[in-house]
């Protein structure tokens, strides 16, 4: 049995599957090939970011952190291990994170190979080798899958000692916890930034068009462009911020969120970006408390690759007609939790396929099963997806939408907990020495 690619898919994958008893061969390219995206050696790297969304379980992404939790997902099992303080999000120390998966690799008795792998492996496996794949084995995927791409960005990171605290409030959002730093604006400050994102100048992102920049993940320049009010509405939303030195609510809100779990490094919040380096420093530093910040690492974007997986995936994520199965980014599933859940659904499906029994159901009233669902039919243009209520089964009557979230969490949690499989497992029990 084998699993292609070291991330949070095929790290997941590959969990699922030896403890479930298989032998199972783990294959990671780094450090002997580094992609761009990537700064470590470490599995299951967050490259992005730490936050793992809102974990409410009304919203998109906190439903689907407790589908995997009551599915027995040891990567969130490691999350939830390695949490800081975000507020209502869930974050966690990106390196601890990472420690924790290799233990739990290690622990499983996984075997680790770290090499690139030129071709497929003899037998059934399970490719999630990351959105920028290349090689033999993506050429294969693409002959048989097709291919797109699309934009991914990622936001600046800045040090702690460098903001001026005196310029900044700690708060969340109504109140929900007290772990964002929070950057007050006034009008004039607000347009004037703005203003300043419209006339930056921009690195080149050759081969591409702007029109294929994923729309959950627009830089906050584009975000600008759309409109004078578009980035209040956005990022720098005000809402449920009262700054305690007017008492009032600003007109605008930068956040910056916790990057590790000691507080030394901020993210900018929503600040994904293609500024050219000179032009974030001169811009973003002129934003209260930041007139000398120092940037860990600037706001940058890169190229994702995807294939047209509509038509051509089981529900479980099987290539029809093949003894594969792809997990991750390159499913269209987008974002650190979709790669969780599509690496658990595809190990599962794989499981279902050796004991002879038909691929579990999740069904589209669950979050896991929607977004299965949606990778594997969606019908029309097909762009990367992330958790959402939006792909989910609507109720079969009418709810009162201030209601709906907590309905649809609620039912798909029900499903959850009465479609488990017989070879799903306690991660603590298994594995809690490595946790």
């Amino acid at each position: 049995m084998w699993v292609i690619g070291g991330g949070l898919a095929g790290c997941e994958a590959a969990l699922q599957l030896a403890l479930a008893g298989e032998q199972v061969t783990l294959w990671e390219q780094r450090p002997v090939f580094m992609p761009p995206d990537h700064a470590t050696h470490g599995l299951a790297e967050l490259v992005c970011s730490n936050s793992l969304k809102n974990n409410a379980h009304d919203s998109g992404h906190g439903l689907i952190k407790e589908e995997l939790r009551r599915l027995g997902s040891v990567l969130m099992a490691c999350a939830d291990a390695t949490a800081i303080p975000a507020g209502a999000a869930l974050a966690v120390d990106r390196e601890a994170f990472s420690r924790a998966v290799e233990a739990c690799i290690a622990a499983a008795g996984v075997k680790l190979v770290r090499e690139r792998c030129e071709q497929l492996p003899p037998g059934k496996g399970i490719v999630a080798m990351g959105p920028l794949g290349q090689g033999a084995i993506a050429d294969q995927l693409t002959d048989w899958m097709g291919q797109r791409h699309f934009y991914d960005a990622a936001a600046p990171v800045i040090t702690d000692e460098s903001i001026d605290k005196s310029q900044v409030f700690t708060a969340s959002r109504h109140g929900k916890g007290g772990d964002y730093l929070n950057l007050p604006l006034s009008k004039d400050q607000y347009l004037a930034f703005r203003q300043s994102l419209l006339e930056a100048p921009k690195a080149p992102v050759h081969g591409f068009e702007d029109k294929a920049v994923f729309e959950g993940c627009l830089p906050v320049e584009v975000l600008a462009a759309r409109g004078e009010d578009t980035l209040r509405y956005g990022p720098l939303k005000p809402v449920g911020l009262i700054d305690p030195a007017t008492g009032t609510q600003p007109y605008a809100v930068v956040q910056l969120r916790r990057e590790d779990a000691r507080g030394s490094l901020w993210n900018l919040v929503g600040f994904q970006t293609r500024l050219t380096f000179g032009a974030q420093k001169r811009i973003f530093g002129a934003l209260p408390g930041l007139a000398d910040a120092e940037f860990a690492r600037y706001g940058v974007m890169h190229r994702n690759t995807f294939f047209a997986t509509p038509g051509k995936l089981t529900r479980g994520l099987r290539i029809k007609g093949r003894d594969v199965w792809l997990a991750g980014q390159i499913t269209g599933g987008e974002g650190y939790l979709a790669a969780m859940a599509t690496g658990l659904v595809a190990a599962r499906s794989l499981l279902a396929d050796l004991r002879g029994k038909p691929e579990p159901d999740y069904t589209a009233q669950t979050m896991t099963g929607a977004l299965a669902a949606y990778i594997s039919g969606h019908v029309g243009d097909y762009q990367p997806m992330a958790p959402n209520f939006g792909i989910v089964e609507p109720p079969g009557g009418k709810v009162p939408k201030a209601l709906r979230g907590g309905y649809l969490a609620d039912r798909a949690l029900y499903h959850i907990e009465h479609m488990a499989p017989e070879w799903a497992f306690d991660v603590k029990q298994k594995l809690g020495g490595a946790l």
